[in-house]
């Protein structure tokens, strides 16, 4: 079967027996490809195309797409143990993983010190964590809020607008977007209370932001956002402020550096615990194992998923010990939170394989050299002619453009159309953020410097192309 017959062919079968919701089919054949294999940052389609991966899968392939030391850990797992029993008789792995996702986390960030960063608190001096694994990311938020309540006995919780904490019942309760809520909601308890997430402070020398352009600027001031969540702390029915250190799929917003210290002053005032999902923006995506730490603030509990395995679906819950250990009880035979691949040994071994990948290549640091290179080349774009304008935001490897009109307001069908543009150059790039207005880049964190350069040029041949008054 020749290359195109290849393409239209899967995208034939999707058309005909998967739920039509799940995958967009442009009429005209333009989107999406159909991969075939992927290696480091290049993926090759069906029809023997090369593309760049700016996306690492959403963030998935932190260490490369099919990463040999990680593929190999997988394929010696699958041929020695390819399922063990999760809850009943577990698996040597998972006991070596969990130790490994505690000394990451709070056995770093505690350490016997009071002070991280600028900011000290007393949820600093654990020195252990303890997990409950899961499969996918909204699972391991579900796991976070279970954990809360059964710690707390307070069943609501503080979200933010822009928030994508994921689709399953429980996190999408806490997902801010109508779109993914509002067809459920007669199904939904709505346990979540929403606040703004507060805009960013313009701030010279700003290692953020590359261009902010005056519609953007402090929207929503972070003394607002306080006011706000101390009357929802303050009724006494609040066990958990839930929050994403950086807003991905909100459109790559980065908050003002203020906000996660005031938010752990806020939950430790008022007893509240807090979750911060990292999802997306863990294991070095931001320059940093971990987005919390550019602001030295220490949660209570950390979502992590996508890039933990390199490509396996894997999700981890981690808290700290005495935390964990008062909220769940011991197990009696019968666990209260559970699932049937819960831990799962390929998983588990693909995970350690990834984790060792991004430290021994120091992937992280890494990822903070390469990502000052990628905003500055975002802010060096040429400035379109008229009737648009775009501005560079991002933390690491983690980086959006966003695109306006001169008017303000958000350009996504431009967006879009720049999206489509680069996947005809062969880039591999998403949309971001309500409008779909912010061109979001994630790439490998194996990327060189010529290839973002590379890529950030053909962005702004297609920009130029595409955001014009006229077209």
């Amino acid at each position: 079967m020749s290359g195109p017959r290849k393409s239209a062919r899967a995208l034939t079968l999707l058309r005909e027996f998967e739920s039509r919701n799940v995958t967009f089919l442009e009429a005209d054949g333009s989107w999406p490809i159909v991969w075939d294999k992927a290696s480091g940052v290049r993926v090759l389609d069906v029809e023997g195309r090369k593309y760049l991966d700016l996306t690492a899968a959403f963030g998935v392939a932190a260490a490369g797409h099919a990463n040999p030391r990680v593929v190999r850990a997988g394929q010696r797992q699958m041929a020695r143990l390819l399922h063990a029993m999760g809850d009943v008789h577990p698996h040597r792995l998972k006991g070596e993983l969990a130790r490994e996702l505690s000394q990451l986390t709070f056995g770093r960030w505690g350490a016997g010190r009071g002070r991280v960063g600028s900011f000290r608190t007393s949820r600093t001096r654990a020195t252990k964590g303890k997990t409950i694994f899961c499969n996918s990311g909204f699972e391991a938020v579900e796991a976070a809020l279970k954990t809360a309540l059964l710690a707390t006995g307070k069943a609501g919780i503080i979200a933010f607008a822009g928030a994508y904490h994921g689709l399953g019942y429980g996190a999408l309760n806490a997902t801010h977007r109508v779109h993914f809520r509002g067809p459920f909601k007669p199904q939904l308890r709505q346990f979540c209370h929403f606040v703004p997430f507060p805009g960013p402070l313009l701030q010279a020398g700003s290692p953020f932001y590359a261009s902010l352009p005056e519609a953007t600027v402090q929207r929503v001031s972070m003394d607002q956002v306080e006011a706000q969540i101390t009357d929802l702390l303050r009724c006494g029915k609040i066990g958990a402020v839930l929050v994403e250190p950086i807003q991905v799929r909100g459109g790559l917003n980065v908050p003002p550096p203020d906000f996660l210290p005031r938010l752990r002053q806020l939950c430790d005032d008022h007893e509240a615990l807090l979750i911060l999902d990292e999802i997306y923006t863990g294991f070095g995506r931001t320059g940093k194992w971990f987005a919390c730490e550019h602001w030295g603030v220490v949660p209570d509990l950390i979502c992590l998923g996508k890039a933990l395995t390199g490509g396996f679906p894997l999700s981890a819950c981690v808290g700290r010990a005495e935390l964990m250990d008062s909220a769940w009880p011991p197990s009696t035979g019968e666990a209260i939170h559970t699932s049937t691949f819960l831990g799962h040994p390929v998983g588990c071994a693909m995970a350690l394989a990834q984790l060792r990948e991004i430290r021994s290549r120091r992937l992280v640091q890494r990822s903070a050299r390469l990502g000052g290179l990628l905003r500055q080349s975002l802010f060096g774009l040429p400035s379109p002619s008229s009737g648009f304008r775009w501005s560079a935001r991002g933390v690491g490897l983690l980086a959006g453009l966003e695109v306006r009109r001169t008017d303000g307001t958000p350009a996504g069908d431009k967006a879009l159309r720049v999206v489509k543009s680069m996947l005809q150059r062969g880039f591999i790039l998403l949309p971001e953020g309500h409008d779909s207005e912010v061109i979001g880049f994630s790439p490998p964190l194996t990327i060189t410097a010529a290839q973002l350069r590379r890529a950030v040029r053909a962005l702004g041949e297609s920009l130029l192309e595409n955001c014009t008054s006229q077209t």
